[in-house]
């Protein structure tokens, strides 16, 4: 089965000089350059109405069409998982996502992923690369995801993506009290010993953290998170870095450490806590289509809320 797929932008002046495969890789980077390179081969794009060899370099400004067609991806099936769509047009989706799910198959999880759900939603995204999901976050970390609806959307929100256009805010409880806010300037990359894991490391991807106060305990503090780059585990290696790891990551933060004092049940609270108390509560784009600024926001919820009441209450704050 095939569907059509129309691609189109202006290539826009930094791309000057580059040649005509690497500018739509630069482009259209939901699309390998290999296909990009067969669709301008078989005569599929097209520069200001002209088809052109993929070895003529773009001067900037130029329109660039693509029309093809494209199998449709059926190795992941549909399923009847529950979502929690908090936003809805033509364009796109915003979900929320419930921690404990994975966001795109991957080795060892075949199915039961969010992008499963959203073909159930939606047939129609199987069209779309990864069934319209352009950014991710941790299976164990819950809150907003956008998702793009069409190929065109998609082009647009992953370019948002890259120039950091698209913002994202997260609020996260870690351990230890932050005197105040700041911002976290440090590579991250993988861990030179244990490869399963990210970590600062000299000559890791650029990853900026910015984060705020929003409240402190007696041994914890709820911080506001926003994310200037989007590397994987940014904001749970930044913290660890810190010395102020997430609250019940089990990767990053030392699960079995539970600070000593408070009651019985805050402690038991804290060290039983099933996933990093870690949320995405807001995220605000340019939308696709109208370019008008969009933000969705979710509330906290039950489990992380429920922590921090516990934690306020071990702070004296409630009777």
């Amino acid at each position: 089965m095939e569907r059509h797929i129309h691609l189109s932008a202006v290539i826009p002046d930094s791309l000057a000089g580059e040649r005509l495969d690497r500018a739509l890789a630069i482009l259209f980077s939901e699309h390998s350059r290999t296909r990009l390179q067969d669709w301008i081969r078989r005569g599929h794009v097209r520069i200001n109405e002209t088809v052109i060899d993929r070895r003529h370099r773009v001067s900037g400004g130029e329109r660039v069409d693509i029309n093809t067609v494209m199998a449709v991806q059926d190795r992941w099936a549909p399923e009847a998982i529950p979502l929690q769509i908090l936003y809805e047009d033509d364009a796109l989706l915003i979900v929320n996502k419930e921690a404990g799910i994975i966001v795109h198959p991957g080795a060892g999880n075949p199915q039961h992923t969010l992008l499963n759900a959203l073909l159930h939603h939606e047939p129609a995204l199987d069209i779309v690369p990864r069934a319209g999901i352009v950014h991710r976050l941790d299976k164990d970390t819950s809150g907003l995801m956008v998702v793009a609806r069409t190929p065109r959307s998609h082009t647009r929100l992953v370019e948002q993506l890259r120039s950091r256009a698209i913002k994202r805010e997260y609020q996260a409880v870690v351990r230890g009290v932050f005197t105040a806010g700041g911002r976290i300037d440090q590579p991250i990359g993988r861990h030179p010993l244990k490869r399963t894991r990210m970590a600062v490391v000299e000559r890791g991807r650029t990853a900026v953290t910015h984060y705020r106060v929003l409240k402190k305990f007696r041994a914890h503090t709820l911080v506001q998170v926003m994310l200037e780059t989007g590397r994987t585990h940014q904001i749970r290696v930044h913290m660890a870095y810190l010395g102020h790891p997430v609250v019940g990551d089990p990767v990053y933060g030392h699960r079995s450490r539970v600070t000593s004092g408070g009651g019985a049940e805050l402690r038991s609270l804290l060290g039983s806590f099933p996933r990093q108390a870690l949320h995405a509560c807001a995220i605000t784009l340019n939308h696709p289509l109208s370019g008008k600024a969009l933000c969705v926001t979710s509330p906290l919820p039950e489990d992380m809320q429920s922590l921090i009441d516990a934690l306020e209450i071990d702070a004296g704050e409630r009777n």
